[in-house]
């Protein structure tokens, strides 16, 4: 049998995103931006498609910018509140822990002459909220912090964000990267006190390509490419049809609450299946994200064990697909010892993981030790 189990990295297409994707491709085909049939049919479905994006974040469709995907909606989230905010301040925090499309974009601002502070965890990887408080200030423009962490699943109090915020007299934004939390928590930015928000289609069985990022109504943001004024100017280009249609029908086919109970008591089960393998250890917190399991195997190192398990056909990752075989910077964090990181395994589940996958997992590491030890 084949075990796909990295849906984290990415998820296969839902049938309703195939099937949003060839009438977009067969039907409208035109530019949403022609004044003629074929474009304002096109701008039509691009309304829809926006509209449906926002109804899942509880906002206005106005508030939705289609991006590329959750690197572009980051880097324009980041760097156009920075560059927005300038004039009131230098200071730009985040944490230690972020996706390297957050935190190589506040390496960039530091090199460019920001105040850069980044803010460290937990051995959960749950956010030093003191720290964050102290690093606050009246010249702080921007604080960016991930809804769940995209290794160990780790879900940070996002909602406590703008609190701190008022409470130092700082006039920062604040960002959640919410790509690994999209269509499996609930979110509702407005309430939750966020101008910014990042999600991506093809962790939900949607298309790659295509993403959007909420901008909360009167947030101004400096674009960082410039072109046609498509998407309000904020980010230019033509939209590309066919991939925010898919996004559509992925985003129509979710049902989070329902979904989060049934993969929480499917990974309730999965997790007290794995303590009961000798040498396996559990990163991921007990109150994580039920949908990312990360996990160390005593004695093993963790490519050895991919290269065994992709050869039965079980797929899993060694953390972060963007990290590139790189050591964990977010176990590092966590204060995991070296060997710990070394053995680590990310296995991240979807709505449509079924228990006999999850099962043939535990059969593929118990064989990883038998077979890898005795070498």
């Amino acid at each position: 049998m084949t075990a796909y189990l990295d849906n984290s990295a990415t998820t296969f297409l839902c049938e309703k995103a195939k099937k949003e994707m060839m009438n977009a491709i067969n039907n409208y085909w035109g530019n949403p931006s022609s004044l003629h049939q074929a474009g304002i049919d096109a701008d039509m479905l691009l309304r829809q498609s926006r509209s449906t994006v926002s109804r899942a974040l509880k906002c206005d469709p106005d508030e939705i910018v289609f991006t590329s995907g959750g690197t572009e909606g980051n880097n324009l989230a980041v760097f156009g509140a920075a560059y927005a905010g300038r004039r009131k301040g230098n200071r730009v925090i985040t944490t230690k822990i972020e996706h390297p499309s957050v935190l190589n974009a506040f390496r960039r601002l530091e090199e460019e002459g920001f105040d850069v502070t980044y803010i460290g965890t937990d051995s959960s990887g749950h956010l030093d909220m003191d720290a964050l408080e102290a690093a606050v200030d009246e010249k702080t423009i921007l604080i960016s912090v991930m809804a769940v962490n995209n290794e160990v699943g780790t879900i940070q109090p996002i909602e406590q964000l703008k609190a701190v915020a008022k409470r130092k007299s700082s006039p920062a934004l604040v960002h959640v990267d919410a790509v690994q939390a999209f269509g499996k928590l609930p979110l509702n930015p407005k309430k939750s006190g966020i101008d910014l928000m990042t999600v991506s289609s093809h962790k939900i069985h949607g298309p790659k390509g295509v993403g959007a990022l909420f901008i909360k109504k009167g947030t101004k943001i400096r674009p960082v490419a410039v072109g046609g004024g498509q998407e309000r100017d904020i980010r230019p280009g033509t939209e590309p049809m066919p991939a925010i249609a898919g996004f559509m029908g992925a985003v129509s086919e979710l049902t989070v609450e329902k979904s989060l109970a049934e993969i929480t008591a499917l990974r309730d089960g999965f997790v007290e299946k794995l303590r009961n393998v000798e040498g396996v250890s559990i990163n991921s917190p007990a109150d994580a994200l039920p949908y990312i399991v990360n996990l160390s195997l005593k004695g093993l190192r963790s490519e050895t064990v991919l290269n065994l398990l992709s050869d039965m056909e079980i797929y899993v990752s060694s953390g972060s697909a963007c990290a590139k075989g790189h050591k964990s910077h977010v176990l590092t964090a966590m204060g995991l010892k070296d060997d710990e990181i070394d053995s680590s395994l990310r296995v991240s589940l979807s709505r449509f993981t079924t228990e006999e996958e999850l099962d043939y997992f535990i059969e593929g590491i118990n064989r990883a030790f038998k077979v890898i030890m005795k070498r």
